[in-house]
Order: structure tokens, then C-alpha cells, then sequence
């Protein structure tokens, strides 16, 4: 049995993918294999990146990249509200597919797999989670189920439960950038019948831009299998990059213990990028992250930050607010044509 791990990247997450996998070796407690999903063709210094380790392969499964982009797609496509308000955005029906590459885990070539989103950075041994797939299907170590429901399912609490059967799901709910599970952990048929129930009626309560976190909750929850969620249970320990850590040697621990892993959830690509520049940019853990960034390359490290100049952030500013202007122009346009149409 071959236990390994997912990420998902391009050159744009360059400098968070370089750290993550400077993260798992160092403290994973050994070397585990490690397959990079390429999120697009834009993956030119990925491809060296990987060149230069044992461990890290590109996954190249062409098959599965357009099967899950497929079924991804499909599954917008049925969305009707998502597709009204994406139109209205105007945003194409295929918008960002791409993150649908990221079920390719589920039928990659370990027998059981952990997944890491680019922006996350490990910080202790992986070895109970692949334990844990003994007992359960699935196994995540987030406490989305404490935030907000629409994030995850938009749609009335009467739809919701209609179509999981149950009066509340908000303890099962996850964050899609960290989760455990095995090969084929849904078959053929099952997804096949998932499919068919979506395309039926059942995308309605998925959140209305159909991403892959409402898609994989969708799946593990109606398909049934079984899952466990460690921060839904005493001494979890947390990983969203707003949390308050103790730091000592590179290793952040919450109340004594050892995180899982930092989430750098909702920050920028950019904002990385601009760090490893040279610009002072204000990244939560940013010690952490440049230590891991650059531990097989010190010397690259940047010594000193600069402040972005004041015509460079009135620069940054003004092409926002234009670009704004622009996308409003055009809906306006779009929507006096429905209108002319209508």
C-alpha cells in the first residue's frame, strides 16, 4: 500500500508551493512521496522545482485532468442560479475549471492521500491521519463547521434538508484545502448516481459559484460515507493563519501542541510573490514562511524589505478602481441588452 500527497500549483503559487514542499520534508518525519496536480500549462518552474527532488513527481494523467474538468463543469452547468450570476458578473461558463483538477486525487496512485492545498505549510508528522483512513473514509482537520453554512451550501434550510435527509450538517462541513481520504473512495457507480442527482435538481444547494469546496462537501456527504473531523473534537489544534501560534524553531503550536498545518486561506498569490521580491508586505508568520521558503536556498533570501513607493500604490490603486469601472460599464451593457431583448 503506497500513502502519498496531493497539492495542486502553477507558477503563480511558485513560491508557496517551493515552501510547502521544504515543509514536508523537513517535518514529516520521513520521506513521503508527493504528486504536484498542475492547476494550468503555466508551470514551466514548477517543472524544475520538481526536477531537483526524489520525492515530488508532476501528476501527468492526462485522463483524469479532463475527466474531473468535465465533471466539474457539467455540474455548473446545471447550477442555474450560478450560471445567472456568473453571466451577470461576466464570468465565462467554464470559469476557473481548473480547480476541479483537484479531485484528481481521488483516483491518482496512492491508496490512501492527503491533500494540501499550495498555500499551506506542514508542521508535524502526517503518520495518525493515514491511520485514521482505517476507520473513516475521509478525515479533515478544520473547523469550517464554525463559520457560516453558506459558504459551504447556499440554499433554504428546507432544500438543504431535503437533499441530506438530515436536519443539521453543519458539524460534517469542511474547508477543501486539507483533507485525507483513499483511492476510489467513491466509485464509478456512485458518482455516476451523484452526477445524475445533481444534474437533476440537486446543484441548487451548492454555493452559488460551484467551486471544488462545495462540489467535495456535496460528495462525501451524499454519497455517505464516512468521515471524521479532528476539530470537531477535544484538543484540536487550529491552522488558519489568524490564529494566534507560539513559535519556536519554525513550528507553530497551539497551547502547547503542534499545529497540523498553516493556512494561508484567502491571501493572495501575489502577495507572496511581492515578499520573495523584496517588498515589505505584511504576511502573517512571514519568518516562518520565508524559513521555508528558502531552506534549501539561504542565500536567496531577501535581506531587507522596501516599502512599495507612493506612485506605486497610487499606480495599484488607480488600475483597480478603473478596472472596477470597466466591469460595471459592461454589465450595465449586458443587462440593457436582456432588457432590449426581453
Amino acid at each position: 500500500m503506497v500513502n502519498g500527497i496531493y497539492t495542486l500549483a502553477n507558477d503563480v503559487v511558485y513560491d508557496q508551493l517551493v515552501a510547502l514542499l521544504n515543509s514536508i520534508e523537513v517535518n514529516a518525519g520521513r520521506e513521503i512521496p508527493v504528486y504536484v496536480i498542475p492547476y494550468d500549462d503555466n508551470i514551466e518552474k514548477v517543472k524544475v522545482e520538481i526536477d531537483t527532488r526524489n520525492n515530488v513527481n508532476l501528476f501527468d494523467d492526462a485522463a483524469s485532468i479532463a475527466r474531473w474538468e468535465e465533471f466539474g463543469s457539467r455540474v455548473c452547468k446545471s447550477h442555474k442560479r450560478s450560471q445567472e450570476l456568473m453571466r451577470k458578473r461576466g464570468l465565462p461558463n467554464n470559469f476557473r475549471t481548473q480547480r476541479y483538477r483537484k479531485l484528481c486525487c481521488l483516483d491518482g496512485p496512492f491508496d490512501k492521500f492527503i491533500f494540501f492545498d499550495g498555500d499551506t505549510l506542514l508542521m508535524k508528522s502526517l503518520d495518525e491521519f493515514y491511520q485514521k483512513l482505517d476507520e473513516y473514509d475521509w478525515v479533515t482537520n478544520d473547523f469550517q463547521h464554525k463559520s457560516d453554512l453558506n459558504y459551504i451550501f447556499n440554499w433554504t434550510e428546507e432544500k438543504i434538508t431535503e437533499v441530506f435527509q438530515r436536519e443539521k450538517i453543519i458539524n460534517d462541513v469542511f474547508c477543501s484545502g486539507w483533507f485525507a481520504s483513499k483511492k476510489c473512495v467513491f466509485d464509478d457507480t456512485m458518482l455516476a448516481n451523484l452526477l445524475d442527482k445533481l444534474e437533476s435538481g440537486e446543484a441548487d444547494v451548492l454555493h452559488w459559484i460551484a467551486s471544488d469546496q462545495t462540489l467535495l462537501n456535496y460528495l462525501v456527504l451524499r454519497s455517505g460515507i464516512s468521515s471524521y473531523n479532528y476539530a470537531c473534537h477535544d484538543d484540536a489544534t487550529g491552522s488558519h493563519w489568524s490564529s494566534k501560534f507560539d513559535v519556536v524553531d519554525n513550528i507553530l503550536y497551539d497551547q502547547g501542541k503542534p499545529i497540523t498545518y498553516l493556512h494561508y486561506m484567502s491571501i493572495s498569490a501575489s502577495s507572496f510573490t511581492k515578499l520573495c521580491a523584496g517588498e515589505d508586505v505584511d504576511i502573517a508568520y512571514r519568518d516562518v514562511f520565508l524559513h521555508y521558503r528558502y531552506l534549501k536556498s539561504p542565500e536567496q533570501r531577501p535581506q531587507s524589505f522596501k516599502r512599495p513607493s507612493s506612485l506605486s500604490q497610487l499606480q495599484q490603486a488607480t488600475t483597480g478602481f478603473v478596472g472596477q469601472k470597466i466591469k460595471n460599464l459592461k454589465l450595465k451593457y449586458r443587462n440593457l441588452k436582456d432588457r432590449i431583448k426581453q
